[in-house]
């Protein structure tokens, strides 16, 4: 049963940092850490991140080699982006194509992805307090999948086309959702098999 893998699925609540814990002490006073949600087991790791305002779908797994694939395998990923102002037509097919960022000190051209502006609000809990979300400025929310993962990519190209991203929530990683879970609800997955399969094929 040891060499069985383990894998976890989570929606990282706004003010978590995307691992375990840290070796720092000082970041451990100040910083809240995944070890906060749950018991994990021994070698648990994430795959792939959440900045610390970010939240939504988190993935982990004891399996190192099925992390690395999905890490690498161009796997998509979609997010819900809450945006400053009422976006535009001509902003949407920008970010659809493709926006110049800043990425480790230089400009990168962000590849083709998929966006369109939702017509009814997500139905997710209260943001937290913590976002400042204006209640006299209009607000518009989008749907973007990625199929590539810069560091704080998303929150970079709705800035780089003029409607800075204030809540930003991943509800999906290819075919595993968010679903119905709740802030800081973890879910065990038990088709082993089945998941890895999945992000494998």
């Amino acid at each position: 049963m040891d060499n069985i893998a383990l894998h976890f699925k989570l929606y990282k609540p706004c003010g978590i940092i995307s691992q375990l814990n840290s070796k720092n002490p000082r970041e451990l006073r100040k910083k809240k850490f995944l070890n906060e949600l749950y018991d994990f087991p021994k070698g648990v790791m994430p795959i792939g991140r959440l900045d610390e305002k970010s939240e939504g779908l988190l993935l982990l797994t004891t399996d190192g080699k099925l992390c690395d694939d999905i890490n690498r395998s161009g796997l998509e990923k979609e997010y819900y982006a809450q945006l400053d102002g009422e976006i535009t037509i001509e902003a949407l097919t920008l970010l659809r194509k493709g926006v110049e960022i800043g990425f480790e000190g230089k400009r990168y051209l962000t590849k083709a992805c998929k966006t369109q502006k939702l017509s009814t609000l997500p139905n997710f809990p209260e943001a937290d307090k913590k976002l400042r979300i204006g209640r006299h400025r209009p607000t518009s929310w989008i749907s973007i999948t990625l199929t590539e993962g810069k560091f704080r990519q998303v929150r970079k190209m709705t800035a780089a086309v003029g409607f800075p991203t204030l809540r930003l929530i991943r509800i999906r990683i290819g075919d595993m959702s968010l679903e119905n879970l709740s802030p800081g609800e973890v879910k065990l997955l038990t088709n082993l098999t089945a998941t890895c399969e999945q992000f494998n094929s």
